[in-house]
């Protein structure tokens, strides 16, 4: 629906989509955090999961009005990844 922002949010195939972007990235920023600020494995495992994400939302028929949320949902999964890396080293 146009100009309507709940039921956009409750699309089962954006919830996926949010989903996929958070949990695929945690792993992701666990190795991150083990390699070289800047190397090229840095640069890969930060951007990996940026393809398959708008892969998933083109194929869905997902607005490009997403693209903040899952932005901000890989961010978050890389942070709470690389967190985990971290408590593992104390």
């Amino acid at each position: 629906m146009k100009g309507r922002l709940l039921p956009d949010l409750l699309d089962p195939a954006l919830l996926g989509i949010l989903g996929f972007a958070f949990l695929s990235n945690i792993p992701l920023g666990y190795l991150r955090e083990g390699v070289p600020r800047f190397s090229l494995r840095w640069f890969v495992y930060i951007h990996l999961s940026i393809p398959f994400i708008i892969g998933l939302r083109i194929a869905n028929g997902v607005s490009w009005h997403a693209i903040p949320f899952t932005l901000g949902l890989a961010v978050a999964g890389q942070y709470f990844g690389s967190q985990a890396r971290r408590r593992k080293r104390k």
